[in-house]
């Protein structure tokens, strides 16, 4: 009998008051104001991990979404991602608290430098044990942009193309600079590393020049676990060299397989299998104890949702809020002085109303569930076994509701169906089963005992 696959079941975050679900924070008993404040991450993070979560994982922006209605204001009245904190700085609170609980975090490579940000992941590495991992984002905010010294946004295939060497330059940094069992900690002889297992890598490309060596002795997964978010063309080819697990979707079955085939496709042509990549959706879970329980808070969830902050968040370039709801979408196009193809995902010949009441209402998505946890485990094992999907970012409608709803009422009916994951001291050894390393077909292994340190990769994107 075949063993049934197992769900990567990750809480998805944000170090903000309003990350995905807008207007929600005013909910009763909504902790989301308290993000501040340590003790929120703190009881947190123990409720995931004597709840069954394999790890949070921990989005990130580095500029305001200030694109809708001209300005900055919409999203700071609404809390979008404004105010927001280092997620970095989190983490080792929350490891301090628990055993085996992951964390993925984003951190963008367009704008800081490598050298930093590898002794600030070597040294989480350590401090959790080898439970980190790194969801590599390029940063897309025109405002982002402007907060690093640019006039306007990098061109999107040019932000990978800097991505494929900052990630060149750190996998030097974390697994060619050290050898292992460099450091001897030989009280009696007074060295603590012998220099000769520890060198330069003098890397020296088109957009970074990094002599090392690295800062921090190597950790117990050297590189982190590579999480991506992507689905273009430029992101899928960058996911087929370098990610583990990537952040995707699509609105139907057939849009996420196209999405995890081509990616699996690009991996093969960096010599890797189809074992080597892992996919993980975004997915919306209300559950109840009732079938009435669940509707109840999944009518309350949609009635307290705000359309303005679901405007800003997606830098809508018109307000159709100004606009009478029997207004045809052309004619406001038309005042407003936008052209039609700069909203694709309005039907011109539709209403204002009906714009407005899809994006109020449409957001969920193909991985959506709302009901009782017998339904809900029976729609996750769907996407599982249909879908294809090997794992879930839950978004959280109420923090600490939604997690807590997860843990009590989903996780034993997953567990009982074997379809949570166990064991894996380190988050690698946990997700694929193997060691904390990454596996020998990675590029990054080929700089493993200062080898070709100084050997050009051919580009990405030739």
């Amino acid at each position: 009998m075949t063993e049934p696959k197992k769900l990567i079941l990750n809480l998805f975050e944000m170090n903000t008051v309003s990350h995905i679900t807008h207007g929600l924070w005013t909910l009763p008993g909504n902790n989301r104001h308290r993000f501040n404040d340590i003790s929120y991450w703190l009881e947190l993070a123990q409720i995931l991990e004597h709840g069954g979560f394999d790890g949070i994982f921990l989005a990130d922006v580095v500029g305001a979404y200030d694109v809708f209605r001209g300005g900055p204001e919409t999203a700071i009245r609404e809390g979008l991602q404004i105010p927001s904190n280092d997620p970095l700085l989190v983490i080792p609170a929350m490891a301090a608290v628990t055993e085996r609980l992951g964390f993925g975090v984003t951190f963008s490579t367009s704008y800081e430098p490598p050298f930093a940000f590898a002794r600030r992941m070597s040294t989480l590495d350590h401090l959790t044990h080898g439970r980190v991992g790194w969801n590599i984002v390029t940063s897309y905010l025109p405002n982002a942009a402007r907060n690093f010294g640019l006039a306007e946004e990098i061109p999107h295939d040019r932000r990978y193309a800097i991505a494929d060497e900052f990630l060149d330059v750190v996998y030097k940094l974390w697994e060619g600079s050290w050898d292992d069992g460099a450091v001897i900690a030989d009280a009696a002889g007074k060295t603590y590393t012998d220099p000769s297992k520890v060198r330069y890598i003098d890397h020296v490309g088109e957009n970074f020049r990094v002599a090392g060596p690295h800062l921090s002795q190597p950790s117990p997964q050297r590189t982190p676990v590579l999480y991506q978010a992507t689905g273009s063309p430029a992101g899928i080819a960058f996911a087929g060299r370098h990610a583990e697990l990537v952040f995707t979707g699509g609105r139907t079955t057939a849009d996420f397989v196209q999405n995890a085939e081509r990616m699996t496709d690009a991996a093969a042509r960096h010599g890797r299998t189809a074992d080597d990549l892992k996919f993980i959706v975004q997915a919306g879970v209300v559950v109840g104890r009732t079938e009435e329980e669940a509707s109840d808070k999944w009518r309350t969830y949609r009635e307290q949702s705000s359309l303005d902050g679901i405007l800003a968040h997606s830098g809508f370039p018109f307000d159709p809020t100004v606009f009478p709801r029997e207004t045809l979408v052309r004619d406001a196009l038309a005042q407003a002085g936008i052209p039609e193809k700069a909203v694709p995902t309005a039907a011109p010949d539709t209403t204002i109303g009906q714009l407005i009441d899809g994006i109020a209402g449409g957001r969920e998505g193909r991985f959506f569930v709302a009901g009782t946890p017998r339904v809900v485990a029976d729609e996750i094992e769907r996407w599982l076994d249909e879908d294809g999907i090997d794992g879930i970012n839950l978004r959280q409608y109420h923090s600490f509701d939604t997690a807590r709803d997860f843990a009590e009422l989903v996780v034993p009916e997953l567990r009982a169906r074997g379809r949570l994951l166990e064991g894996g001291p380190t988050l690698r050894e946990r997700l694929f089963g193997r060691g904390p390393r990454l596996p020998e077909n990675h590029i990054a292994t080929r700089y493993r005992g200062g080898a070709n340190l100084t050997v050009p990769v051919p580009p990405l994107f030739g």
